[in-house]
C-alpha cells in the first residue's frame, strides 16, 4: 500500500467532517421533530456547532465523483423505523469522529482532542436516548 500524502489525508478529513455533521443532524432532527426531545436536541446542536472548523483547506481535495464506495449498499437503503435511523446515524457520527481524531493526530493535536471529546459526548447521548 502506498503511503498517504497530505492530499489523501485532507480528503479523508473532508469526507469525515461532512459525515460527522450529517450524522449528528439526522439524530438531532429525529430527536427534535420525531420525539420532541428538547434537551438532547440542544446537546446535539451544540456538538454540531463544535464541528464547524474551517474546511477550506480540505475541500480542495474533495473528489466525490470518484468515490469508490459512493453507491449505497442494500443495508443502507433499508430502515424499519426511526430507531434504526437513529442507531445508524449515531454510529456514523461516532465512527467519523474517531477517524477525525486519528487523522488530526498527524497535523493538529488540539483538533484531535476536540473530536475525541465529541466522540465521547455522542456515546453519552446514545445512552441517554435509549436508556431514558
Amino acid at each position: 500500500m502506498e503511503e498517504m500524502n497530505n492530499e489523501n489525508l485532507y480528503r479523508v478529513i473532508d469526507a469525515n467532517l461532512n459525515r460527522l455533521r450529517e450524522g449528528i443532524r439526522v439524530v438531532e432532527d429525529i430527536c427534535r421533530y420525531g420525539f420532541n426531545n428538547q434537551p438532547i436536541s440542544l446537546r446535539l446542536k451544540q456538538i454540531r456547532h463544535q464541528t464547524k472548523i474551517d474546511q477550506t483547506g480540505y475541500i480542495n481535495f474533495r473528489d466525490s465523483s470518484n468515490d469508490v464506495l459512493k453507491t449505497s449498499t442494500k443495508s443502507e437503503q433499508k430502515r424499519e423505523n426511526l430507531n434504526e435511523i437513529l442507531i445508524a446515524n449515531l454510529k456514523r457520527a461516532q465512527e467519523s469522529s474517531r477517524v477525525l481524531e486519528e487523522c488530526f493526530k498527524i497535523i493538529d493535536t488540539e483538533k484531535s482532542e476536540l473530536f475525541k471529546k465529541i466522540r465521547y459526548e455522542i456515546y453519552t447521548i446514545e445512552k441517554d436516548i435509549f436508556i431514558s
